[in-house]
């Protein structure tokens, strides 16, 4: 059994053939997924979605991406939802400092905001950074008491060991499929198990079968055995670790 901890079912990607890619999914071994939101209209869509389908999980947040769409008021939103719905997560939340004309001061407001729901209510968080990672680490640290994944880890190897430390996992997905992402493959070979997730972050991020086409969650297969490949195990190894993994972090019912 495999478990999508990141993937954005609910995007408009996936309207024309959700359900059929649910079933791909499943029949590829991925029984459960998260889904974070990225903005506070699409809270209701996506709760829908997940009400709908076993085996799909919510999490609710403001993604920085989307910071034209955040009002102040989202984050008082925000934890009204959180308290109503009891999502596994507060996400997808974070600091993106690769987007240009992207204000800093405002994803940080909003993030710090999100940081403090999860810390309120005792979730994880699952946190977008990009050219960010020390600032998300300082992030953490000063608001304290928090644990969660760093989805799409693109950092270094130092990064990654202070996030372990702060009790924080990391998610890969389909970059380290790709031949020339030395650091990161490197740092998936020798990292310890009990820190890693697997995501596909579908529809985007594609592995290196599918270059430049639509990412979805069945494809979390080829994730997983190119990092089992890595580390020198077996595929269902990595499986039933990562799986173990995410129930924990997330609080995730055992699979049928």
């Amino acid at each position: 059994m495999l478990v999508d901890s990141h993937c954005h079912l609910d995007a408009p990607e996936f309207d024309a053939d959700r359900e059929a890619v649910i079933h791909r999914a499943r029949a590829a071994g991925v029984m459960q997924q998260v889904i974070p939101a990225v903005d506070a209209e699409h809270w209701p869509q996506l709760r829908d979605i997940c009400r709908m389908h076993p085996g799909l999980f919510p999490a609710y947040g403001l993604h920085p991406m989307f910071l034209d769409s955040h009002r102040p008021e989202h984050l008082q939103q925000l934890g009204d939802w959180i308290a109503r719905e009891r999502p596994v997560a507060v996400g997808e939340c974070g600091l993106d400092f690769f987007v240009e004309n992207l204000d800093a001061s405002g994803q940080q407001l909003y993030f710090d905001g999100q940081l403090a729901l999860a810390r309120e209510f005792d979730l994880p968080v699952i946190v977008h950074a990009r050219r960010a990672v020390d600032a998300v680490i300082a992030s953490f640290k000063r608001i304290g008491k928090l644990r969660g994944v760093v989805h799409s880890f693109s950092g270094s190897p130092e990064q990654a060991r202070q996030l372990w430390q702060l009790g924080f996992m990391v998610g890969i997905g389909g970059p380290a499929t790709y031949a020339r992402a030395n650091r990161l493959r490197g740092l998936v070979a020798e990292m310890p198990l009990e820190h890693l997730l697997l995501e596909t972050d579908a529809p985007d991020q594609p592995d290196a079968e599918i270059r430049g086409q639509r990412n979805e969650p069945a494809r979390l297969s080829f994730v997983c055995e190119t990092i089992a490949q890595l580390r020198g195990e077996d595929a269902a190894t990595i499986a039933a670790a990562t799986a173990a993994n995410a129930r924990r972090l997330f609080n995730l019912p055992s699979a049928p």
